[in-house]
């Protein structure tokens, strides 16, 4: 029987057959028997689209308006004068990256049902994050000698110094609240974050303006804000760990066995870590690397408002990114390589719609988007001038973010990691120094170099995507889970 009589009857549908409610099996098993019909596309791109927005509607939201809390904090830092906003972003490097471990963790022991280990997982996390937090401490109470230290202007340096040292408390809530919320989205348990997130915001908002324009705190009372609002967020959290009944197989309370077996812990997640690590520190240093240039307050301001609206188009993708790892991991754990490459494509492509789309709408609002930040003419026509670099690495952001996700829903840490350090760190460096400071583009030379290095890693993880051998890669997911499971029975025994 000819396989374009074979999919209708197999699946006991008829042309009008809605894919929607179809399982993964019965998907697996549609693209098992050769080409689909062009008739399937389109039911085949609504079944996949219906799960992918599922997955990532409420993580978008989650990852916007946290990110949010940081973007409205600079935007009232900005309003106070330029001085403050160079300041305040050179302080500001570094707090994002502290947490990705646990999601991957937790996501496997969720997977295997060792929902015991879980909360041992997420309290071990946390006393780890604690510990970098406790190490990072020195360095923001001294940040202004440090930033005195690399080249930054004594002023920019005072600045950073009073934003950072308010930011202090952040550091503790952050490294608590990131492993909270990464062992809830190992449980699908994503609507309850975006309502805390959504209602944290707007409580932040209002505190912002009263203690900048009512109470006139200036930028110390702009970074206690931000500390506070995590915090806020540590509290409500952990309220909702300890008394939902969503957790009541997951959270068994406190236990010394988070202090046991940390190293191992350590070991399993650091390829994860290092991966985000080195590219959140590309992005992030090239803030650095701006002040450095001649008239640096000006640099700065106009690079970190760019910044700042990339890394909120990074955080929409990075929602996206994050169900496209949800979906593969699945899909090959379950043994679906065809479906998993389904999966790949059009998350793909709508990222990549979504991204012309943001792209179109940054250079259509090219001087409105600056205005929000700063008053300070200058400022507003470097920003003017680096809008089109901006929708190129807006358009970026469309492929790079769902490419890493797809790589971590693959288990390809190790390997992304070291495409980061080569991309970004041996080839995308030296050229951001190079068109920065030994030509005459200044702030737009430092963005091209920026934009070669995220060129490159992207094309390279395009390249492996698109030669992986997906039912190679069952069989290794098979593995893994394998191992986990055994790993996590050996620490319930030790439990």
């Amino acid at each position: 029987m000819a396989v374009e009589e074979y999919q209708p009857l197999m699946l006991g549908l008829d042309s009008h057959a809605q894919i929607p409610d179809l399982s993964t099996d019965e998907i697996e098993e549609f693209l098992e028997h050769g080409p689909v019909a062009i008739r399937w596309y389109p039911r085949l791109v609504a079944w996949e689209s219906r799960l992918l927005w599922f997955l990532s509607g409420a993580s978008i939201i989650v990852l916007l308006f946290n990110y949010m809390l940081s973007f409205v904090t600079l935007m009232f830092t900005g309003h106070l004068g330029a001085l403050e906003l160079a300041g305040a972003s050179v302080a500001s490097v570094g707090i994002q990256g502290m947490a990705s471990a646990v999601q991957t963790v937790c996501g496997q022991a969720y997977g295997a049902k060792q929902y015991g280990a879980m909360g041992i997982i997420c309290q071990r996390a946390i006393v780890l994050h604690i510990g970098a937090a406790a190490m990072i401490t020195p360095l923001y109470w001294f940040s202004g000698p440090a930033l005195k230290a690399i080249g930054q202007s004594h002023s920019i340096a005072a600045q950073g110094q009073v934003f950072a040292r308010g930011l202090i408390p952040q550091l503790y809530a952050f490294a608590i609240s990131c492993p909270m919320q990464r062992f809830l989205q190992a449980q699908n348990i994503v609507n309850p974050l975006a309502y805390m997130a959504v209602g944290v915001f707007f409580l932040h908002v209002l505190l912002n303006w009263l203690l900048v324009n009512v109470f006139d705190y200036g930028l110390v009372g702009v970074a206690l804000t931000l500390s506070f609002s995590w915090w806020l967020l540590v509290i409500i959290q952990g309220i909702y760990i300890r008394f939902s009944p969503s957790c009541k197989e997951t959270w068994t309370g406190f236990s010394t066995s988070a202090f046991k077996g940390i190293w191992p812990y350590f070991k399993l997640t650091v390829a994860s870590a290092v991966m985000l690590c080195l590219e959140v520190w590309y992005f992030q240093g090239l803030v650095f690397v701006s002040g450095l240039l001649p008239n640096p307050t000006i640099s700065l301001d106009s690079i970190s408002i760019c910044m700042n609206y990339l890394n909120w188009d990074m955080q929409f993708m990075l929602g996206i990114a994050a169900a496209a790892s949800i979906r593969v991991s699945n899909e090959l754990g379950a043994g679906h390589p065809r479906v998993a490459q389904l999966s790949i494509i059009i998350v793909n492509a709508t990222s990549t719609v979504i991204s012309i789309l943001f792209s179109t709408i940054v250079l259509i609002f090219r001087v409105g988007l600056s205005k929000l930040f700063t008053s300070d003419s200058q400022v507003i026509e470097v920003v003017s001038d680096l809008t089109p670099l901006l929708a190129i690495s807006v358009f970026l952001n469309g492929m790079q973010p769902v490419l890493s996700g797809v790589a971590i829903g693959s288990g390809w840490q190790a390997v992304v990691a070291y495409i980061n350090l080569a991309t970004y760190y041996i080839i995308g460096l030296p050229i951001v120094c190079i068109l920065g400071f030994k030509t005459n583009l200044g702030v737009a030379g430092i963005w091209w170099g920026m934009i070669i290095g995220v060129v490159l890693q992207t094309l390279l993880l395009f390249v492996i995507t698109a030669r992986t051998n997906w039912a190679s890669e069952v069989a290794k997911a098979a593995d893994r889970l394998k191992e986990s499971a055994e790993e996590e029975l050996h620490l319930e025994e030790n439990i």
